[in-house]
């Protein structure tokens, strides 16, 4: 519990004060030719003579704590840790929906770990873009990973162009990171084929990377061999599939993460994808400063509303059990 406006409390000196004025002050009396019957008064009740003043003591202490702001919450905290900007771009094109990672297909096999890597973070920077034929920012880099993980989910075939445009991937990614804080900028791209759209040549696109320090590590997901690959769709919209070979541009892949001083790996099956990002996660580490900031709320209303009640009870007993004569 902290106060906005501490200096106010002052005020709470002032009560022992008036109570101390208050005991020294004579107290009022009336003449009587008989006192007898004022001798008879019950004893229990006569604490009540006393109450006003008290419920007034506690009105005035209440609004006073009122008045100084109170506040719960954990201040801010500057703390220096170990992370890294990310980008996460993954492939969206027809082809990740190939079922070589049964029971399910390679897109989802690729949300399902990406949403565990976001999940394994505590102080890095992560965006994500999902790419095609053409490549879209869907977070810019961000510490939500709750945001993070609802738009790695969202992820679906069909919401752009289809093809697979690696170069303006990186480029994309790349553009994000460079004006990103630290020193330590990577990108992840997460694809299944050969680059086929796009204007940029992934390579020339590496080269930028590498000029602003971000490095790429590539990963190809997709097993050896052949795997049912989606070729069209039926009469009511189904997926038809065609058991066909898996092409995976390997070289182009290793010459982009060679480009940038990253890495290329090859995913073949969801366990080894996510040993990949474990042994990424270990190579890319830099000390960052990472401010923790909590926004208190406010507590004025309970000690208001004490005083409210402890002055309307005042006035209550003020007017029917205890009642000054003049």
């Amino acid at each position: 519990m902290i106060f906005a406006r501490p200096l106010i409390l002052v005020l709470l000196v002032a009560l022992p004060l008036w109570w101390w004025r208050r005991r020294r002050r004579p107290s009022p009396a009336a003449r009587y030719s008989d006192a007898q019957q004022f001798r008879t008064a019950p004893q229990g009740r006569r604490w009540l003579a006393g109450a006003p003043a008290a419920l007034r003591t506690l009105t005035l202490a209440a609004w006073i704590i009122a008045a100084a702001g109170p506040e719960y919450g954990i201040s801010s905290e500057d703390t220096t840790s170990k992370g890294i900007a990310i980008v996460l771009a993954v492939d969206v094109s027809s082809s990740m929906l190939a079922e070589d990672f049964a029971p399910s297909n390679r897109l989802d096999v690729a949300k399902e770990q990406s949403v565990a890597f976001i999940a394994a973070r505590e102080f890095d920077r992560i965006g994500l873009v999902a790419f095609a034929g053409e490549a879209l920012t869907r977070v810019p880099i961000t510490v939500d990973y709750h945001v993070l993980e609802q738009a790695v989910r969202a992820l679906r075939v069909g919401e752009l162009e289809d093809g697979t445009a690696i170069g303006t991937a990186i480029g994309t990614a790349a553009n994000r990171l460079q004006r990103a804080p630290g020193e330590s900028k990577v990108i992840v791209l997460l694809t299944d084929g050969e680059n086929t759209r796009g204007m940029l040549d992934p390579r020339t696109a590496a080269e930028a990377a590498a000029e602003f320090g971000i490095r790429v590590y590539t990963i190809g997901v997709g097993t050896e061999g052949e795997a049912p690959m989606p070729i069209g769709r039926g009469t009511q919209g189904q997926l038809r599939y065609q058991t066909l070979p898996v092409r995976i541009d390997e070289v182009l892949l290793q010459d982009v993460a060679n480009l940038t001083g990253g890495r290329y790996f090859r995913a073949t099956d969801p366990e080894a994808l996510n040993r990949i990002f474990q042994q990424i996660d270990r190579l890319e580490k830099t000390p960052v400063v990472v401010t923790r900031y909590t926004q208190y709320n406010e507590a004025y209303q309970l000690p208001l509303l004490v005083g409210l009640a402890a002055l309307a009870l005042e006035l209550l007993i003020a007017t029917t059990v205890v009642i000054r004569v003049p």
